[in-house]
């Protein structure tokens, strides 16, 4: 018997084949003619050596016989697992092979859509700066501009078609004063010059994309949202912008109006407008060196998130019966009731006395720049040197009497002026959608508003008549010094004894 070692491979990465050149089948003839000769009973040999040479013959056939087919069975079981690895290695390659194109594909789109998207941007650039404008200008020639440069496709503009009729309208020359007053609470010769005041602060440049909005109407969203207290979705309907355009329009004109018109129209007097003060106030009263009226309100504010408690107004809450949140605004007005000094932005809680402590006003008279100068509050401040309150304890004489009596007179300037401020601008008669760090800035420009129209001598709607529900919480010291308690028992035996005080209180 002999082995065959085929050398003939086509395939050089797997090892050779080993194979015998007989097959299965004389295997088995092999096989049963040796178990046939073992068995028969007709060969017997006399020899004993000689039949165990045939024994051991006989074992190393069956032994050959037995390698040559474990071999054929481990060609087998190699030959089925070549296959098996010879597909997986096939499919890998494959998969390597598409994804390999899918990526190539992939890259191709991408660079094909770069290209597509750059065209569009300078399509869609080139398009805005042709139709935008004429869209502004005619908006029956925007749908045939749009038109023409999009290829034949109707494009829209982003801009939102929003009707500007009303303000339009109230623009016109002959819109009827009447009217502009009760829209805007002054005249328009009033509004006019409060544009050209703000026309170099407040004007913006006109972009590729559209048209600025003019120095009127943003002066005129401000006023008008200030004048009514309407919700900026109002505001947006009426003057034709969006909602988000007139918020931001309303706080920079009114950071406009504390920049520029504050210095002008809302400063403490100097010392030859001081003493017309002094001299008008005397006149009305009959009390010496009185400087200015002193008064403090409250602005309603939505609950804040941080420091509530500071915020809330227990006194108006029990009044009304219902929760309150509120800032301060305390003021200095001349007998005109223009403001001669305000401090805004304090919470709520705080009391008068205390308002007035952390006031600018406060450190000023502390300074020294108060002196012979007299400020009247009512019982809600303490009486100081250069701070002038009614007498409060029960029990009072006449002469007490007549004393409150006259200074009254002199706090109801800054009280009506007060009353004039909340009914002339109904956005501090109820809660505001600003912000409560904004909410100075917005207050600081009414009160200059108000100076405007009261120096300007703008009549009041009477319908606008507004009633002031501020309580007055006596403090705990109520004399800060004994010099002032002298000097206010002096003013008031004089008042009485030169018949300056009059009989009201009998």
């Amino acid at each position: 018997f002999c082995v065959h070692i085929s050398n003939s491979n086509p395939n050089p990465m797997f090892p050779m084949e080993i194979s015998s050149f007989l097959d299965q089948e004389d295997y088995s003839n092999f096989y049963s003619f040796f178990q046939d000769s073992d068995n028969s009973k007709k060969r017997r040999r006399k020899d004993f050596g000689h039949s165990v040479n045939e024994s051991s013959k006989d074992a190393s056939v069956k032994e050959i016989l037995t390698k040559l087919l474990l071999l054929d069975e481990e060609e087998k079981s190699d030959q089925e697992k070549w296959t098996v690895e010879s597909e997986q290695h096939k499919s890998l390659l494959e998969s390597h092979y598409n994804m390999n194109d899918y990526y190539t594909h992939f890259q191709d789109l991408c660079s094909d859509l770069d290209g597509n998207d750059q065209l569009r941007i300078k399509r869609t650039r080139r398009d805005a700066a042709g139709v935008v404008p004429a869209a502004i200008v005619s908006e029956n020639a925007a749908p045939e501009s749009s038109a023409k440069l999009g290829g034949g496709q109707h494009r829209r503009l982003w801009v939102k078609n929003r009707s500007k009729a009303w303000w339009e309208q109230c623009n016109r020359a002959d819109f009827p004063e009447e009217e502009f007053r009760r829209a805007f609470r002054m005249s328009r010769a009033t509004f006019d010059m409060i544009c050209d005041e703000l026309d170099s602060v407040v004007t913006k440049k006109d972009t590729m994309l559209r048209l600025a909005i003019p120095v009127r109407q943003r002066v005129a969203v401000c006023i008008w949202r200030l004048a009514t207290g309407e919700p900026l979705r109002l505001v947006s309907k009426r003057f034709g912008l969006g909602i988000s355009t007139c918020h931001k329009l309303v706080l920079e004109v009114c950071s406009a109006i504390k920049t520029v018109l504050m210095p002008k129209y809302l400063q403490w007097p100097d010392e030859s407008k001081l003493k017309e003060i002094k001299d008008e106030f005397e006149l009305l009263s009959g009390i010496p060196n009185v400087g200015g009226s002193m008064y403090t309100t409250h602005v309603p504010i939505i609950a804040p998130k941080i420091s509530v408690a500071a915020y809330f107004n227990k006194r108006h809450t029990e009044r009304n019966q219902k929760t309150s949140y509120s800032i301060t605004v305390q003021g200095v007005v001349d007998p005109k009731g223009v403001f001669t000094d305000v401090c805004i932005g304090w919470p709520g809680s705080m009391p008068d006395d205390k308002v007035l402590e952390k006031s600018a006003l406060y450190q000023r008279a502390n300074r020294g720049l108060l002196r012979d100068v007299w400020l009247v509050g009512n019982s809600g401040y303490p009486l100081m040197d250069w701070v002038l309150v009614p007498y409060t304890h029960p029990n009072l004489t006449w002469t007490q009497h007549a004393f409150n009596e006259k200074i009254g007179d002199v706090q109801s300037v800054s009280k009506e002026a007060f009353a004039r401020l909340k009914g002339r601008w109904t956005c501090l008669q109820k809660r505001t959608e600003v912000k409560l760090q904004d909410l100075p800035v917005v207050l600081g420009a009414c009160c200059v508003l108000h100076n405007i129209c009261e120096m300007r001598n703008e009549e009041m709607d009477p319908e606008l008549s507004f009633q002031l529900f501020d309580d007055e919480m006596v403090p705990e010291t109520i004399a800060r010094s004994l010099s002032s308690v002298q000097a206010r028992d002096h003013i008031a035996h004089n008042l009485l004894h030169h018949n300056l005080a009059g009989t009201a209180f009998l």
